[in-house]
């Protein structure tokens, strides 16, 4: 996998044409954060500099190829005094394979303040062994992902929420020193925010072998962070039915400030005999 400037830095076609680069991975099928944060930079190079991004919404509705670069269109719903909106579809081969809406907010608006609590957990430095807890192919995304230091928290090092039945709690930050420019570092959130979020959907389902690929990614930007800096990622899965899971994360800084949440829908259907869970090298036909 590519470092992250590399795979944020997209070519400008056009005046709301974007072309995302051909990043080495050893997966058939494009990572879909990589998909969702050159979406977002294109969005981003739109907007005019005095707004930044508060959320987004997208949907994955084919699979991208690894080997294949992205073309992304850009579309200007609005540009208003506070908000600004853009629709993007990122397309392969004629095919759109993920849409995304994404709303801009003015800088400096005041309004009352409150926030979500972080869970008490071992600090980033007081875990080891991460690897030996994790899932096969959550194993060989690590390996993908060798760019980002991940680190799955014990579930025995912390209190659980009896009333959800799945929970994981990961702290995650990039190895390399990002550039100091606060769009780099929510750009690089969502890529990285795609990252082991459906797994937390098969916590209680260890031995249960499914074919996984995210179905739909929303965020929501709610204070500064440094994706260079630890964060931490409080996931939960409230559902899991009919071959589909619904998850959902909080993200905070180090501090204890509620940086970013996250929900995510994803296939999780039962694995058929001689399928893998995530394609290596071919394709899986259809969804």
């Amino acid at each position: 996998m590519g470092d992250i400037t590399h795979i944020l830095d997209l070519e400008r076609i056009d005046a709301d044409i974007f072309r995302g680069p051909v990043v080495d991975s050893g997966f058939a099928r494009t990572f879909g954060g990589q998909v969702a944060a050159q979406a977002l930079v294109s969005a981003t190079r739109t907007v005019n500099d005095g707004k930044s991004v508060h959320s987004l919404h997208g949907y994955f509705i084919a699979a991208g190829k690894a080997s294949e670069p992205t073309i992304f269109l850009v579309d200007r719903l609005r540009d208003g005094k506070s908000f600004s909106s853009r629709q993007v579809r990122a397309v392969q081969g004629g095919e759109t394979i993920f849409s995304m809406q994404a709303s801009f907010h003015r800088d400096g608006d005041l309004g009352p303040e409150h926030s979500d609590r972080m869970r008490d957990v071992p600090a980033p430095d007081e875990i080891v062994d991460t690897r030996s807890r994790l899932s096969v192919s959550s194993r060989a995304l690590l390996d993908e992902w060798g760019d980002w230091d991940i680190r799955v928290v014990p579930a025995e090092d912390y209190d659980h929420n009896p009333y959800t039945p799945s929970q994981q709690v990961v702290w995650f930050r990039s190895r390399r020193p990002l550039p100091d420019d606060d769009t780099f570092h929510v750009c690089t959130l969502a890529y990285m925010s795609d990252m082991t979020l459906l797994h937390s959907a098969l916590v209680p389902h260890p031995d249960h072998h499914v074919q996984m690929a995210s179905l739909d990614h929303a965020m929501w930007f709610l204070r500064p962070f440094r994706a260079d800096e630890w964060l931490l990622y409080d996931q939960v899965s409230p559902s899991a039915a009919g071959g589909r899971a619904l998850t959902h994360g909080r993200i905070f800084d180090q501090s204890g400030n509620l940086v970013a949440m996250v929900t995510q829908e994803g296939l999780t259907r039962s694995l058929r005999q001689g399928a893998t869970s995530i394609p290596l090298s071919t394709l899986e036909p259809g969804q």
